[in-house]
C-alpha cells in the first residue's frame, strides 16, 4: 500500500476521481471544506463526530487529492454522487465558506439527501453578487500568481480568509495561519485543467435566489471578526430560509472551526441531537444510521494524484467567489 492509499484510508476515491475519507457509525454527516482549504481543515472535528456518527468529507475538484474533471462537472453533483456512491439515502450536511454554496446546491438540487444544514462563514454560491470587499483580494491573488510568487498569494489569502479585516496576523494561532498555508499552498502548485474541456456547471436558478425553498433546519455559524459581507449573507440565510438559526461567535474569524474547534464541536453536537429529538424547532428529523462498510469492496482503488509542476497556478478562477 503506497503512503497515498495509507492516508485515504478508511475511504478512496468515487468512480469520479472524488478523494474522500469515510469513518465511524451511526447518522451521517457528511463535511464539505473551505475553498481555502481541503478536507484536512475537518480531521479533528472528525475525530470528535466519529464516535456517534458516519463521518464523510472529500476534496472539490482543485484542491486536495481528487482528480480533475474529465467533462461537464458541478461541485454539488459531486457531493451528491459521492453520497450516492456510498450509499447515504440522507446526510446532515455540515459546509464552510465555499463548501456552505455547496451544502445548500445539493439540498436544493435533492433535498431528501439533506436531513440538515450547518452553514459555517457561508459564501460561494450563496452570494447573489461577489461583494466589493473581495475584488481587491483576487486582483493581488491573481497578480501574485501571475509573477509566480506563491508564498505572497498564500500570505493574500491568510490575511483576508485567516486574520480577516480586523485582526492583526499576530492575533491568531500560528498553526492555524500555517494548517490553512500549507493547504492553499498545495492547492496553488496542482496542474490547471482547460475549462472548455470540463466546464463547470451551477445550480439554476442560483442558490441564492433559493433561500426560501430550503425546507431542513438549518444552523448558519458566523464569527464576529469576519468580513461584513459574509456577516451580511449569514444574516439573510437566517431571515430567509424557513427552519434557520443564527449563531454568531465573539472573536472569531473566517476559518471559525479551526480558532474555536472545541466550541464549534459543541454547537454542531448540540445542534444534531437537536434536529434529531425535534428539539430544534419542534420538529424531529430522521436520519438512519449506516456505517462505512456500506460500500464493501466497491470504492476504487487509490492512486497517487498526478505530480504537481513547482509552480503552476490553481484550477480554479481566483475571480470566482465560489473559490471561498
Amino acid at each position: 500500500m503506497t503512503d497515498v492509499q495509507s492516508r485515504l484510508a478508511p475511504g478512496g476515491r468515487t468512480a469520479a476521481g472524488i478523494a474522500f475519507d469515510d469513518e465511524g457509525s451511526g447518522p451521517p454527516v457528511a463535511l464539505v471544506h473551505a475553498g481555502v482549504a481541503d478536507r484536512r481543515m475537518w480531521s479533528a472535528l472528525a475525530a470528535t463526530l466519529a464516535g456517534a456518527h458516519r463521518v464523510i468529507r472529500h476534496d472539490v475538484r482543485g484542491v486536495g487529492e481528487s482528480l480533475p474533471p474529465t467533462g461537464p462537472w458541478s461541485h454539488h453533483t459531486d457531493l451528491v454522487g459521492l453520497l450516492d456512491e456510498l450509499l447515504v439515502t440522507r446526510a446532515h450536511v455540515v459546509g464552510a465558506s465555499m463548501g456552505a454554496g455547496i451544502a445548500v446546491e445539493a439540498a436544493l438540487a435533492r433535498p431528501e439527501t439533506v436531513a440538515s444544514l450547518v452553514l459555517v462563514a457561508p459564501g460561494g454560491a450563496l452570494f447573489d453578487a461577489a461583494p466589493a470587499s473581495f475584488r481587491p483580494i483576487w486582483a493581488a491573488e491573481v497578480e501574485a500568481l501571475d509573477r509566480g510568487d506563491l508564498d505572497a498569494a498564500v500570505e493574500i489569502n491568510l490575511r483576508a480568509w485567516v486574520d480577516g479585516p480586523l485582526r492583526a496576523p499576530d492575533a491568531i494561532d500560528p498553526a492555524v495561519r500555517a494548517f490553512v498555508g500549507r493547504m492553499q499552498r498545495e492547492a496553488f502548485e496542482l496542474p490547471q485543467w482547460d475549462p472548455e474541456q470540463a466546464p463547470e456547471h451551477e445550480l439554476a436558478p442560483p442558490a441564492a435566489a433559493r433561500l426560501r425553498e430550503l425546507g431542513c433546519p438549518i444552523l448558519v455559524v458566523v464569527g464576529d471578526a469576519d468580513d461584513p459581507a459574509i456577516l451580511a449573507v449569514s444574516e439573510r440565510i437566517a431571515a430567509e430560509a424557513p427552519r434557520a438559526h443564527l449563531a454568531v461567535l465573539p472573536g472569531a474569524g473566517h476559518m471559525l472551526s479551526l480558532e474555536q474547534p472545541a466550541l464549534f464541536a459543541e454547537l454542531l453536537t448540540e445542534f444534531l441531537a437537536d434536529v434529531a429529538s425535534g428539539g430544534f424547532d419542534g420538529e424531529p428529523t430522521l436520519v438512519p444510521a449506516s456505517t462505512g462498510s456500506d460500500l464493501g469492496e466497491s470504492a476504487p482503488a487509490s492512486s497517487p494524484p498526478p505530480s504537481p509542476p513547482p509552480s503552476a497556478s490553481t484550477s480554479a478562477d481566483p475571480a470566482d467567489p465560489a473559490r471561498r
